[in-house]
């Protein structure tokens, strides 16, 4: 597990619903239904009504489907599956605005639809059985299940789903409230939620609908939504927390209540009685207990340790599996943010001779086994992602803001030409020094000075204690040799969240989450309207980016223009310089001890642990690890 795994994931939730049943002529779940009533809504106006429904294309499961290919809806329930965090916790708000959260609480809320793991863009009913809205995109209406329960067996109902939208808007984090302004939700009845957008919007109105996570309004009413929790909260999903301890370990049981277990969503998913998760300090301590059985899964983020540490007698019995998984989509990728508010950072000369300066190719190879790739774009592993010289389409985009973005967008992609590995990094060097130069920076004393003001080249690099900053070192070596003096400063993940928060840094290490698809939930990251979010690690803003953004939603299902429209974006954003590309993984490199069955088929976009089970005939035979 990722010792920083998910900061925030609100910025996914709109809350839209359905309603106006008493005029509508209905066909079937899945077709256009005619409006009888003419004062209603305009003739031109169509309705349609969904169970399922797709931003992109159609959904690959059909209205009767009865589970997803990649998992065995006969797959018992039963066992324990022990995890890993690294770090601590002291509370179980996911939403808090303070605080280290348990990394796990994503189990304890549903959202109105769920998503499969083989598709990236399409929603099946879970607390909502259906959608229905106009083809203005501008209204939306959701029916909830009548039997959809909360784990106290409170059920769920409209009411809940308003409470939440506000809950969000007026005690979430403050680009929450920015995001969704002029948005209006109200509960029609028990069983029906109304929203509506200010501005036509397809892509927004039908994915927020899709994400929404409804909190239980008779535990969160009384409480402070953006303060820590030390008690957990109560839920609707498929574990509850029965036991814990702040700080050590958290114990998720799998509720035999549980309302949706037999949605087809669900079947054939989450089939442990109990969810342990653990907590370590240190990572190399939490690999050693990996080794020693104490843990049952572990996902290796460190190359070295995956070919060096996972050996021994209970990998050589094939009592723990080893399992390399080859990326083929997007993936979170880490990348080092220029802080723009810095005034050292502010020429992009001085940001792209930083970037020449770390050695990707020596790094990869000397410290991890070449399982690594340097990203290129903020669209990497995916068709969006800029190639060679923009086209026609693309240009069309480009050259309205030809005054305000970098001229080098108009050329090749983004690119950065590879050391030869030896170390030394030398023609990457060179260029380097020269752009500083025309950036009016010179060598004095061996030290690189600003010719205007005298004042020198230092900057720090903030980094988390408990990571890997084994690159470092020969980061700084390297910008030594520019005459740049970085120094390194590592704190604890709550020191290193404020810091975040308050943009209190100079550079830092950030995880870029891969991104599928374009989508206007990119402004979240990159608008000017956000710059106080966490996501926007450099605080790059411009009129360009943040209009391209705005014009996703009309071309979300337009694949030619939409793609035209992303590379134009990745053009303008990576040849700002705003981060520094470090590096994403080949593979994913996980390993577990041998007491699971997995299902036939592999989802495409995740390892699918949730669809695993536990087997109790190959547990009698593990050594250690047993249960």
């Amino acid at each position: 597990m990722n010792a920083i795994k998910k900061v925030l994931e609100s910025v996914t939730f709109l809350i839209i619903t359905l309603g106006m049943f008493s005029f509508l002529a209905f066909a079937d779940d899945d077709n256009i239904i005619e409006v009888t009533d003419a004062v209603a809504a305009p003739q031109t106006e169509q309705i349609i009504t969904k169970t399922a429904f797709s931003l992109i294309g159609d959904p690959k499961y059909s209205s009767d489907f009865t589970h997803f290919d990649y998992v065995n809806p006969n797959a018992p329930k039963a066992g324990r599956i022990t995890l890993a965090e690294i770090g601590s916790f002291d509370n179980f708000n996911r939403y808090a605005s303070r605080g280290s959260t348990e990394r796990n609480t994503d189990m304890i809320d549903e959202s109105l639809f769920s998503q499969s793991s083989d598709e990236l863009t399409s929603y099946y009913p879970l607390i909502a059985t259906s959608i229905t809205y106009s083809d203005k995109y501008q209204w939306a209406e959701v029916t909830i299940n009548p039997n959809a329960y909360f784990s106290d067996g409170v059920p769920i109902t409209a009411e809940d789903v308003e409470f939440s939208f506000h809950k969000f808007m007026t005690e979430g984090v403050s680009q929450y409230s920015v995001y969704y302004a002029g948005v209006t939700v109200k509960a029609i009845d028990k069983d029906h939620v109304r929203f509506e957008i200010p501005t036509p919007n397809r892509e927004q109105l039908l994915s927020f609908v899709g994400n929404f996570k409804v909190l239980a309004k008779h535990f969160w009413q009384d409480k402070n939504f953006a303060e820590p929790l030390t008690t957990p909260p109560i839920g609707s999903g498929p574990y509850v927390i029965s036991r814990y301890k702040l700080g050590q370990y958290a114990i998720y049981q799998r509720d035999p209540n549980y309302w949706a277990k037999d949605l087809p969503v669900n079947r054939g998913s989450y089939n442990f009685d109990e969810k342990r998760i653990d907590y370590y300090l240190d990572d190399s301590v939490a690999l050693e207990a990996f080794k020693a059985g104490e843990y049952d899964f572990r996902a290796e983020g460190q190359p070295k340790n995956w070919f060096t540490q996972y050996q021994g007698t209970y990998f050589d019995n094939h009592q723990i599996i080893k399992q390399q998984d080859e990326v083929k989509s997007a993936v979170n990728a880490r990348w080092l943010a220029f802080n723009l508010e810095r005034p050292i950072f502010k020429d992009v000369k001085v940001r792209q001779a930083l970037t020449l300066a770390f050695d990707f190719a020596w790094l990869n190879h000397a410290y991890y086994y070449d399982s690594y790739k340097q990203p290129m774009s903020f669209f990497e592993n995916t068709t969006y992602a800029a190639v060679g010289k923009p086209d026609p389409m693309e240009l069309e985009w480009l050259v309205p803001y030809a005054d305000i973005i970098p001229k080098a967008a108009f050329n090749e992609a983004y690119h950065i030409d590879a050391s030869d590995g030896n170390g030394f990094n030398r023609q990457n060097l060179l260029k380097a020094r020269e752009l500083l130069l025309e950036a009016g920076w010179i060598i004095k004393n061996n030290q690189l000075i600003n010719q205007t003001s005298g004042q020198p080249f230092e900057f720090e690099l903030l980094t988390y204690m408990a990571s890997d900053i084994k690159y470092a070192i020969p980061f700084q070596q390297s910008l030594a040799k520019l005459g740049i003096t970085m120094t390194i400063a590592s704190v604890d993940y709550p020191q290193i969240n404020h810091r975040m928060r308050e943009r209190d840094y100079d550079m830092m290490p950030t995880l870029y989450y891969g991104i599928a698809y374009p989508t206007s939930q990119l402004k979240v990251i990159w608008g000017s309207e956000y710059l106080s979010s966490s996501w926007n690690s450099s605080g790059l803003h411009n009129r360009a980016i943040d209009e391209l953004i705005e014009q996703i939603p009309h071309y979300i299902d337009d694949q030619q223009n939409l793609t035209a429209l992303a590379r134009a974006l990745d053009r303008i954003l990576t040849h700002e310089y705003p981060m520094i590309p470090m590096w994403y993984p080949r593979y994913i490199y996980y390993a577990y001890w041998n007491k699971f069955m997995k299902p036939q088929t592999k989802p495409r976009y995740s390892i699918g642990l949730d669809t695993w089970w536990y087997d109790a005939d190959k547990a009698t035979q593990l050594t250690k690890n047993n249960e």
